[in-house]
């Protein structure tokens, strides 16, 4: 027979102090169930608004990237096309309205990206020698304010926008500000 240990016998004062210990425990049990107390509960909701606190610009410059990104890529869809038309006919199309669709470019560019509200505001202007801040340009495309779609100027998005296709100045390069604080790209000048 193996013997056992002297630390692990089980003994009438052993089991007396067990039952005894277990006795309040379910008496502590039987009082209900405890709930947090004030201070966790505020501890809790510190740590959360930190938290939130730090997230929340996270998110709003995410959304702001998104937005520049797909205007990014409108202009750049409608860049193409319009250079593909001066190519075939030797001359840019008519000058038109924000919004408005240039005739000539109905069946090259879909009438609703074009005439949708940015995703910054405004909507989509195409400007055959137009001046703008001084200067005169052959072929570009700004975003204006509509009765439609206002555009509100915010500069940080638009300079996110020129680092994505530019050189990051909204003085110089191809991506710049205009007449009214529109944005406006160059095609031709």
């Amino acid at each position: 027979m193996s013997q056992i240990p002297p630390t692990t016998l089980w003994t009438p004062a052993l089991q007396q102090g067990w039952v005894g210990h277990a006795r309040s425990d379910r008496m502590s049990h039987s009082r209900g169930v405890r709930g947090f107390n004030l201070i966790q509960v505020m501890l809790s909701m510190a740590i959360g608004s930190i938290v939130i606190a730090a997230a929340v610009p996270k998110v709003k410059q995410a959304e702001a990237h998104s937005r520049a990104t797909i205007i990014v890529s409108d202009l750049r869809t409608f860049v193409t096309q319009f250079e593909a038309y001066a190519q075939e006919t030797g001359g840019w199309p008519a000058e038109t309205e924000a919004g408005e669709l240039p005739p000539e470019m109905a069946g090259r560019l879909g009438q609703t990206g074009w005439q949708r509200p940015t995703p910054i505001g405004g909507q989509y202007n195409w400007d055959n020698n137009q001046r703008h801040a001084g200067d005169v340009f052959r072929a570009a495309i700004s975003i204006s304010s509509t009765a439609l779609s206002p555009l509100p100027v915010n500069e940080e998005t638009l300079l996110d926008i020129d680092k994505l296709i530019d050189d990051g100045n909204l003085k110089t390069g191809n991506f710049r500000i205009g007449v009214n604080n529109d944005p406006v790209f160059i095609i031709q000048q």
